[in-house]
């Protein structure tokens, strides 16, 4: 059989399968067989080099024809393909748009402000007032001005995250004491709410970034009596129950006396919980009164004025608040653990 001969009968073979391809990929595999470069019109160009130079004009001429012919066949099945294709994606995905769109979606507050915003309306109804601190605070405001002096064991049992200017971020509340008593004087009473940071090692109960809730009182004749008192109107009114706690001494450099209020862990009721790492127990209240140092740092004579000071841990409290058994899902911002509040 010649070339010719060959031709007409591999385009006829070819016109076949690429006009009954059922799907994409049997017409890809036509094209492949035919148009491919292995494939059989590219087997007989090289068949050529042997023909003389006239058959090769005449062959050359006729393997071109065919060639374009089952070019634009392929082409024209592939485009129905894609058209169909299309059409079932249209079909399968259809959107009206003259729908109305279902409009922003409602916000809510962190547990955490829920939580903060309730205790500043409780504390405003007794008589304290809200405020403020810098996050990025000084070693003096820190350390210094509530009696931690360099050299002092407390520095260490707080891993604190430094600046490189000196400054630091503050590891708790308690700075907001001094100042408060710098910019107000005395009588005094005031709860500074706000973040705190820590170089802690992460777990249930610990994270490098958490709450706390500042509170003090500076007056004549301020007693323990008047901080427990405080402190039952603030658990009373958070838990809406009575709840189990316990006072113990505790040391700070800031107070003196110095007590932990601790509350019965609410989430496995006392009986030992990754959260209250087995004990029953959370700390929650650190307080005391008033160093006559850190009122002397304040600018406060303290033959005259003394007071009680507590730190709140808010975040521990949202967790016994709401049963929260890991602290980390409060900063995580995952916004299904978010709506149930």
């Amino acid at each position: 059989m010649s070339i010719a001969d060959t031709l007409t009968e591999l385009e006829t073979r070819a016109a076949a399968l690429l006009d009954d391809a059922e799907d994409a990929e049997a017409l890809e595999t036509a094209r492949v067989e035919f148009l491919g470069r292995k494939g059989a019109l590219a087997g007989i160009s090289k068949e050529m080099g042997r023909l003389t130079p006239e058959e090769r004009a005449q062959v050359g001429r006729l393997l071109n024809g065919v060639k374009q012919n089952l070019e634009a066949r392929y082409e024209t099945r592939k485009a129905g393909f894609e058209r169909a294709a299309l059409d079932a994606r249209l079909a399968g995905e259809w959107l009206d748009l003259t729908l109305p769109a279902p409009g922003p979606r409602p916000g809510r507050l962190h547990p955490l402000t829920q939580i903060m915003r309730e205790l500043e309306d409780l504390f405003t109804s007794l008589g304290f007032a809200v405020v403020d601190g810098p996050e990025v605070e000084t070693e003096w405001y820190n350390f210094d001005a509530l009696n931690i002096p360099p050299a002092h064991p407390a520095r260490d049992a707080q891993d604190t995250f430094w600046m490189e200017d000196g400054h630091l971020l503050r590891t708790h509340t308690s700075p907001v004491q001094v100042r408060a008593m710098e910019r107000f004087g005395a009588p005094l009473r005031i709860i500074a709410p706000g973040r705190v940071f820590r170089n802690e090692e992460l777990d249930a109960s610990h994270e490098h970034t958490f709450y706390q809730l500042e509170g003090m009182m500076v007056d004549r004749h301020v007693s323990v009596g008047h901080m427990l008192y405080f402190m039952k109107s603030l658990l009373a009114a958070i838990f809406g129950r009575e709840v189990t706690v316990r006072l113990r001494p505790g040391f700070f450099p800031f107070v003196e006396p110095g007590f932990e209020l601790d509350i019965q862990c609410l989430l496995c009721g006392g009986k030992g919980c990754p959260v209250c790492k087995q004990s029953g127990w959370v700390e929650l209240l650190p307080c005391g009164l008033v160093h006559p140092n850190v009122l002397r740092a304040g600018g406060l004579d303290p033959e005259e004025w003394n007071g009680f000071a507590f730190g709140l841990g808010l975040t521990r409290l949202v967790m016994m608040r709401y049963g929260i058994d890991d602290i980390r899902h409060l900063a995580a911002g995952d916004l299904r653990f978010l709506r149930q509040f």
